[in-house]
């Protein structure tokens, strides 16, 4: 496949003779609902065949080759191209077909019902791992059920492995107090594991992910010393154990989301983690994109360092927010797909823009009160930014947050460079 952004003038139709691929497989793959009503900016994908690769504006030999791994010679070379110098739009290209290398994938999903069970059968090729979120933990140690046999049934028999997530939610939110009962008590910590065994051996769980988050700085030991006995007992019984981690940037980065996120320890005693690393543009705070491939790279940074490579699911985002300008403090975004994001823009008539330091797209318009609204997303091409990311930091893969969502696109953009491990 190749990532087109829409210019302006053009169609699906005009697109479809430029790369000799049917309209309606663009349609199917891209979610497209009006196809009269493409946006200027917006990115889809292309299924063109495997080896073969349309010169688009801008493209130059050099990086056309490098795209795929060889040299400009190389590639002129394999098209019979005397002056590698000159390139015509639509000319179609041999390339050598990518080696793609296997990473594990997890997704996150917040809905257990037909919606999720819509998820797994849309994306089941290529993923490792579905977590449905989640378990709370009672103070007591106790778990609050989630009515998910069906949807577990569904994914093992898509062979999508499940993991039973804990979280220390309460009510509405993470409850530092929540967490602070559990990690500091013996027989609070005996029944919540002893329940969740329970669990995990009645519906055939692979593993055990810890989602405990604004864990108090001060129970950071604690909360070390729980890994630690969780690790031991779980292994015995051949599960596997991952946690979810702040992104970090430092280990003396202080705050109650970051301190007791102790990455060393996680790195050592874990099967592999969970990096967090979204959220900078959020729904109580400022227009920003949600996860920029500049700040992400920050986090690995420090990662690496801290935690074998082999260990890190890198975290990625599948939605945007659209903010009302200017920002008031303790106002909310609203969350949107990616596509609902481009339907959005569509039914407003402004150009998708793309940040090249996030690598994001974004976009302003006003609505019919006049307010000015900013809205930042994802799509083919800032996802494929992040999956660059797993090949140059050698991660062990990635972990969508969150499903259900409408991001059609990610299993043919995956699916380019890499494989799915199974088990």
């Amino acid at each position: 496949m190749e990532i087109h952004v829409i210019r302006q003038g053009q169609t699906l139709w005009s697109l479809s003779r430029l790369y000799g691929v049917n309209v309606q497989d663009m349609i199917h793959l891209n979610g497209i609902s009006d196809p009269r009503q493409l946006v200027i900016g917006q990115a889809i994908v292309i299924p063109t065949p495997r080896g073969a690769y349309v010169v688009q504006p801008g493209d130059t030999l050099y990086a056309v080759a490098k795209g795929y791994g060889t040299s400009a010679t190389a590639l002129a070379a394999l098209n019979q191209i005397q002056n590698p110098d000159i390139l015509s739009v639509g000319q179609k290209l041999k390339v050598p077909k990518k080696s793609r290398r296997t990473i594990e994938a997890n997704a996150y999903l917040t809905d257990v019902g037909s919606r999720g069970e819509q998820v797994v059968r849309e994306t089941a090729s290529v993923l490792t791992y579905l977590s449905p979120f989640s378990y709370h933990v009672g103070r007591d140690g106790s778990l609050v059920p989630l009515n998910d046999t069906q949807l577990i049934n569904l994914a093992k028999n898509q062979t999508v492995s499940p993991l039973l997530v804990i979280s220390n939610w309460e009510g509405s939110m993470f409850s530092s107090d929540l967490a602070h009962v559990v990690l500091n008590s013996d027989s609070v910590q005996q029944r919540l594991i002893d329940s969740v065994l329970t669990v995990m051996k009645n519906k055939g769980h692979k593993g055990l992910n810890i989602d405990f988050e604004y864990v108090y700085p001060d129970d950071r030991e604690v909360y070390n010393q729980f890994l630690q006995k969780v690790v031991t007992r779980f292994h015995s019984e051949g599960y596997t154990v991952s946690t979810a981690l702040a992104p970090k940037l430092s280990a003396s980065q202080q705050g109650l989301l970051y301190t007791a996120h102790d990455y060393p320890v996680h790195g050592r005693l874990c099967d592999y983690v969970v990096l967090m690393s979204y959220e900078w543009g959020w729904i109580g705070g400022k227009a920003r994109a949600v996860s920029p491939v500049d700040q992400i790279r920050k986090v690995l940074d420090y990662a690496v360092t801290a935690i074998p490579r082999r260990k890190i699911l890198m975290g990625v985002s599948v939605y945007g927010y659209d903010w009302k300008l200017p920002f008031v403090q303790g106002s909310r975004a609203r969350t949107l797909t990616p596509l609902g994001a481009v339907q959005v823009a569509a039914r407003n008539n402004v150009p998708i823009r793309y940040s090249t330091v996030s690598q994001a797209p974004h976009y302003d318009y006003k609505d019919s009160a006049g307010s000015t609204h900013q809205v930042w997303f994802e799509d083919p091409r800032s996802f494929r930014a992040k999956l660059d990311l797993v090949s140059s930091y050698r991660l062990r893969g990635i972990s969508f947050w969150s499903y259900p969502t409408s991001f059609p696109q990610v299993p043919a953009v995956l699916s380019q460079d890499f494989r799915v491990r199974k088990f």
